[in-house]
Order: C-alpha cells, then structure tokens, then sequence
C-alpha cells in the first residue's frame, strides 16, 4: 500500500483515572501465588509494567472515545462536520449491536452523510480503521475521517483474578499472567487530504499487511475470560514481525536506517526487546509508555506515538515507522513523514 495524498493531522488521548500497580494486582491473588510458591514482585518482573490505568466502575466506552475524538478534532483545528467517516476499532465494545461507532458519532455530532462502523481485529483495530479511512481519502470518497476506540481492563482483570483464585493451577498461572498487564485508555486519530490548514500533518507513505492465522488459538478473548500463551505468541510473532518489516521496507523502497524513530505495539518489556533485536532496530529510536500505561489493546501504539509528540520525541522530518502486532497473529506495519 501506498498513498499519495494521505496525512495523520491529530491524534487525542485519553486515560483511565486509577492508577493501579502490579504489587496491588498482585495481592489479589496472593493465594495462588502460594500455592505455586511463587513470590510477589513477578508480574512486574517479568513485563516490566509497573502500573496501569482503569476507568472508574461502569464508564462508558464511547464516552472514552468521545473524549479523545474532541481533543483530536481541537488539535486539528476541525470540527465533526467535516468528517466523512467515524470507525470505532476497539476490541472492547458496548454492544453487540448496534455499533458502538454510533455512540460516538452521536456524541460527537457528525453530520448524516458520515459513514459509521465498527472494525475489530485484537490489538491492530485503529490500524486497521486507518488503513480503510486512507484508502477512503486516497481514492477521493471523502476528505478527513477518525478512528476511535476505548478499552477497558478492569473487568476483564477481575474476572481472571477471580478464575485464578479458584484454579491455582501453574497453567492457569501460565495462560492468565498476560491478561494483568492490561491497562485502559482512549484514542482518535484522524486522518485527512491536508486540506485543512492551520497545523501540523504527517504525511502517511503506506504501510504493509502481513497474517499467520495458523497461530489464532495463542490468544483468546471471551466474554469474561482470556487466555493467552505469550511464550508461543513472542516467538511466532517475531518470526511475522520480520517478515512484515521487510515487506515495508520493500514496499516503500527504503532501508533499516532511513528510519529515524518507530513505535511499536505496547505488551511488555520482554516483547519490546525481543521485537528491536530481532529487527536490528536500536532501542534509541523506539519509544516506549506500557511502564506506566501496560497494554491498552488497540489505543497502546497511537497513544505512545502522541505522547512520544508531545515530548518532541517525535520531531518534524523524522520518517516513523509504527510496528503494529495483534492476535490472530496479524501485522501492519506503515511508514509516516513526521
């Protein structure tokens, strides 16, 4: 993929207000942990994630990203007339039906003619909803457009912390553990033909997508449960995330060091290092926020990316490459003009 005429024009955060550390998840299930004698301090030691956030009990999911699109539509200097799409891509959604992108939208206040929906595909939905909105703009149906999405780790935390207390089992341990680096947060990104002025863009070159859908069992999210075995999903992703990063290179015909920054999907600490060697990537050019945020699912990378822009680690001419990584397993990897 290619685009000519493409630019990411404002990305708008927003975080959940409790701050909770690994040491309190880990009390919770202190139980366990004796039983497998296993001592406190792991989970942080194994991830590198020191603290999450967690929206307050029964917040709404598309007041989330509702928050985060109106920063997005302020920083850009636009309003949500001008939209002609709203895609919400979280994996976390209100309903089965109707989308939870008409939530947004009516929050919002984008105009009739808008095109609304939902895209789910784990942790890559807003790339993927950046990808549709740029074909979208580059084949000329529409000017501007917004990915949204908002995720929750508070209840699905308390569902598996509750399953691991009443199965002590080292796999339960084993298949569980990932689910508590979780954290919650909100993103809009929105994407135009930089027709509208009075700020700064970021020019989208293109980008690659690659799957191995052979690996669709390593990572499993019910209703109120989930199972992941990171083990197999770290090393088969590697072997994905390789091969895609050579396509991107190949696709937009450029080499390793002409990229100056990347950020990649936010897991772990473990999952950061392993990907960079793995892409002879130096760890300088990446910039990292799961410490502090842990893994907010589809708004971890562009929310590193806005915040690694607000601490001009991201600089104007840097050419950013965003790594993107979800279970399936699937990639997408693109190439952006800071």
């Amino acid at each position: 993929m290619k685009y000519t005429k493409v630019f990411i024009d404002a990305i708008g955060y927003e975080l959940g207000p409790n701050v909770v550390t690994s040491s309190e998840l880990e009390k919770r299930i202190v139980p366990m942990l004796d039983a497998l004698h296993i001592q406190t301090g792991q989970l942080e030691a194994l991830t590198g994630i020191r603290e999450r956030r967690w929206w307050n009990p029964g917040f709404a999911l598309s007041e989330g990203a509702s928050r985060a699109g109106r920063k997005a539509l302020e920083q850009a200097g636009m309003t949500a007339a001008d939209l002609g799409a709203l895609v919400y891509a979280g994996v976390c959604r209100e309903h089965s039906e109707p989308a939870t992108a008409t939530a947004v939208a009516d929050a919002l206040g984008v105009k009739p003619a808008t095109t609304v929906y939902d895209v789910s595909n784990a942790c890559l939905g807003v790339l993927n909803g950046m990808i549709d909105i740029a074909n979208r703009i580059e084949l000329g149906q529409i000017k501007a457009g917004m990915v949204v999405s908002c995720e929750s780790s508070r209840e699905i935390n308390d569902s598996m912390i509750a399953a691991m207390l009443a199965d002590k089992s080292f796999e339960c341990f084993r298949l569980s553990i990932a689910t508590l680096t979780g954290g919650s947060g909100a993103v809009a990104v929105i994407l135009t033909d930089g027709s509208f002025g009075g700020h700064k863009n970021h020019k989208l070159l293109g980008g690659v997508y690659r799957s191995a859908c052979e690996h669709h069992k390593l990572c499993i999210w019910h209703r109120d449960s989930m199972f992941t075995d990171a083990t197999a999903a770290l090393k088969n992703g590697v072997v994905l995330g390789r091969q895609t990063w050579a396509d991107l290179l190949a696709e937009l015909a450029m080499r390793p060091e002409e990229f100056t920054k990347v950020i990649c999907h936010q897991v772990g600490a473990t999952h950061r290092k392993t990907i960079l060697d793995a892409l002879a990537i130096s760890e300088e050019k990446d910039f990292s926020t799961f410490e502090y945020l842990g893994n907010m699912g589809t708004a971890a990378l562009p929310s590193a990316a806005a915040i690694a822009a607000e601490r001009d680690f991201l600089a104007p001419g840097d050419t950013v490459a965003f790594l993107g990584i979800g279970s399936g397993l699937n990639t997408i990897m693109l190439g952006i003009k800071w």
